[in-house]
């Protein structure tokens, strides 16, 4: 087997063998990453009083393009109601040219995103949570223990269409001191184009 085939597997195997299962706790937490406004930020850096959501997710996928205005409005809303939100671009801008900083830049300003957009410059942070799809959303509470990790919804093609609002159910139950009833879905999406 070439070296190029043993060092894939290995990534492959790094990105899943360390997936967060419920009640873990935010790693790489202090990891700073460069938002798209030039500052340097860590997940530390925007943990809200009410819990942190962790939105991996890119500028090219088209799961993401389909539920970026979801994403946004989500987002934005809740930050707002003391629930800090970071969303991580891990891909690589050599294989995916529409991924790079300064697509990110204008994505985060055309979409209105009100929550940092920032660069994982070496993959390590999604490593670390185990996520492999664009979008997969992780959320953790005030304590930061994981309590909600998978899909925005159950209709990433027609937001009129969604009969289960996955993340929107578990950030309103996490906001309002209530049990979130469905605490995993399967996150769906494209894979995360890692840098080496």
């Amino acid at each position: 087997m070439n070296k190029w085939i043993i060092s894939s597997l290995a990534l492959c195997f790094a990105a899943t063998a360390m997936a967060l299962e419920l009640g873990d706790a935010i790693p790489k937490a202090d990891v700073k990453m460069k938002n798209v406004d030039g500052r340097e930020l860590s997940i530390a850096d925007v943990r809200g009083e009410k819990g942190t959501l962790v939105i991996f997710s890119c500028n090219h996928c088209p799961f993401v393009v389909a539920w970026e205005e979801r994403i946004a409005k989500l987002g934005n809303e809740f930050q707002k109601r003391g629930v800090g939100v970071i969303q991580i671009n891990s891909n690589d801008p050599a294989k995916v040219p529409a991924d790079s900083y300064e697509a990110m830049q204008k994505r985060a300003k055309d979409r209105g995103f009100e929550f940092p957009y920032v660069v994982d410059a070496d993959s390590s942070v999604a490593r670390a949570f185990g996520a492999t799809r664009t979008p997969e959303v992780f959320l953790f509470n005030a304590e930061g223990k994981l309590v909600y990790h998978g899909a925005i919804d159950d209709n990433h093609r027609d937001a009129n269409a969604v009969k289960a609002h996955y993340l929107r159910d578990a950030l309103e139950a996490l906001v309002t001191g209530k049990e979130i009833t469905t605490k995993t879905t399967k996150a769906v999406g494209c894979t995360i184009k890692w840098r080496s």
